[in-house]
């Protein structure tokens, strides 16, 4: 019989290949807190991804080559937020 505190969690990210990893355990082992300190990487890094964004918008003077880097970078980052979502999501935190 499994222990019913144990659940199976999504980690951050996925493989270069696309496939999903899991984690089965009660939230506190090092691979789960490994996952907690990249997924707040990844959101802390979102948040300084947006300040930029409005930055450069703010000065309504921009390239068309920096507009779409930062096209790129915002939905790479976007994609990395979404997934530390689908991480989180059956969880309760």
């Amino acid at each position: 019989m499994t222990d019913p505190t144990d659940t199976a969690r999504l980690l951050p990210p996925p493989t270069p290949e696309g496939k999903r990893c899991l984690v089965v355990g009660d939230g506190t082992g090092y691979v789960s807190r490994m996952a907690d300190n990249l997924e707040e990487t990844q959101l802390g890094l979102a948040a300084e991804l947006i300040d930029e964004a409005r930055r450069i918008l703010g000065a309504r003077r921009w390239t068309p080559g920096e507009i779409h880097l930062l096209a790129v970078e915002l939905t790479d980052t976007l994609a990395q937020v979404h997934h530390v979502a689908k991480c989180r999501g059956p969880r309760r935190s």
